[in-house]
């Protein structure tokens, strides 16, 4: 996953707040997660929780918060993306909502939120157990880096660069979904199978956007498809509660995720994600 090095990166659609605590308002922090208000979670919010605690997942200490930084100064080609994490936050995000803002009618842009350990949002104040998250309320996407960590250490997942796109093209299916009414009364398998979907359209069409030097490659995808089976309900509930209980998945099974990326990936078009 190569961006083009001339390529301009556009760092207003991103913000780092850092270990501060800011960002959208509406809830304090520290105090605890009191997270709500409708947000669309890429994981069940409480399984990082689990995986610190339950057998296997080893002893976590907590991460120790990080200074913002100031992404219009280190964050101005595609050449800064391909050297750094956060500038690769920004174009991935870049050629997201490029993409996304020729096929929604009216699409308005969702800015990212880089925290450490804690943040604000309108929908309440959550920490870095939460995960990456949608906050319909304020319309933006909020993901701790540290969370790609937690990716491969605590849920098995290879990693890599295309795995990190996924995550956030996932939070930006939310977006389209609460731009085009299909985010109300979400919440279901369904709505998270379309956002998965949504990620796979993306990605066949990100070479089209400008932004990268050339289409992702198999390595690439098999990522993201990496990345959704080790986030699969199944499998997380395999391993923090020893046995599978299908009537409880919110998000999918690991199979369910891994074929709703390959069905966006594989027709390009938003239309094959309908819901069923």
């Amino acid at each position: 996953m190569d961006f083009r090095d001339d390529v301009n990166l556009d760092s207003s659609q991103v913000e780092d707040v850092g270990g501060s605590g800011g960002g959208g308002g509406g809830g304090g922090f520290p105090g605890g997660m009191v997270l709500g208000g409708g947000i669309v979670t890429l994981i069940v919010m409480v399984v990082v929780f689990l995986l610190n605690n339950v057998g296997g997942g080893g002893d976590k200490q907590p991460a120790q918060r990080q200074p913002a930084t100031n992404l219009s100064q280190e964050c101005k080609t595609g050449k800064d993306a391909d050297q750094s994490e956060k500038c690769r936050v920004i174009g991935v995000v870049n050629s997201i909502q490029d993409y996304w803002k020729d096929e929604v009618s009216g699409y308005r842009p969702a800015k990212t939120i880089l925290y450490s350990g804690g943040v604000r949002t309108a929908c309440g104040a959550a920490d870095s157990s939460v995960g990456p998250f949608y906050c319909p309320g304020d319309q933006r996407v909020y993901l701790d880096l540290s969370f790609f960590d937690d990716l491969h250490s605590r849920f098995g997942a290879k990693g890599g660069p295309f795995a990190q796109a996924y995550v956030i093209a996932h939070e930006y299916g939310h977006h389209v979904q609460n731009l085009t009414g299909a985010l109300e009364g979400g919440g279901s398998v369904a709505t998270e199978l379309q956002a998965d979907c949504y990620a796979g359209v993306w990605a066949k069409n990100a070479i089209d956007t400008g932004f990268y030097d050339k289409p992702f490659t198999d390595t690439d995808i098999a990522e993201a498809l990496d990345a959704a089976a080790a986030v699969g309900d199944d499998r997380i509930q395999q391993r923090t509660q020893g046995r599978v209980d299908p009537d409880s998945f919110t998000h999918g099974s690991s199979e369910q995720r891994v074929n709703a990326f390959k069905q966006g990936y594989g027709s390009g078009r938003p239309a094959s994600c309908a819901t069923r």
